[in-house]
């Protein structure tokens, strides 16, 4: 029988994923945490956009903090511009999403208290909109999410 380490390790859960031209490096999981944290670094070039619809989540807050660029963040309609030094902490229930408007790459630290999701959530949403071909599934990656604990937003009324 195998027996892992009990000792604490600098990033545990060393893993990226790399979802459309977004870049998820997983550092904490909840099983490194004993599920009270999960931490991942992200990465979002120049004009790109989370590819998933806005959603929310009622099991976890979800807190940036900026290191380089800045993203501008639509939390339950309100734009926020989160750059490097600043952090931003996103109540459970709050239907957001962000984007990188700017002419640099934009990184940050996420921080998912408790530890309520993972790497398979990237993993399977990565399978889906890495297909190629077009636009991702929408279908799918709307059944991931909900496996996963986010609630896709319906779209606003014109």
């Amino acid at each position: 029988m195998i027996q892992q380490s009990t000792s604490p390790r600098v990033n545990p859960s060393e893993e990226t994923i790399r979802i459309g031209t977004l870049e998820i490096r997983f550092l904490l999981t909840g099983d490194d945490s004993n599920g009270s944290v999960a931490a991942l670094e992200m990465t979002v070039p120049a004009g790109d956009k989370l590819a998933a619809p806005p959603h929310s989540h009622d099991a976890y807050e979800e807190t940036i903090y900026g290191k380089e660029g800045t993203l501008t963040w639509t939390v339950d309609g309100d734009l926020i511009q989160v750059g490097p030094g600043q952090a931003l902490c996103i109540p459970r229930g709050e239907v957001h999403q962000f984007a990188n408007h700017g002419r640099e790459d934009a990184k940050a630290l996420v921080v998912i208290s408790p530890a309520a999701i993972g790497p398979e959530y990237f993993r399977e949403s990565a399978e889906v909109i890495n297909a190629g071909g077009g636009p991702p599934d929408r279908a799918k990656l709307m059944a991931i999410m909900r496996r996963h604990g986010l609630t896709p937003a319906l779209p606003r009324s014109a």
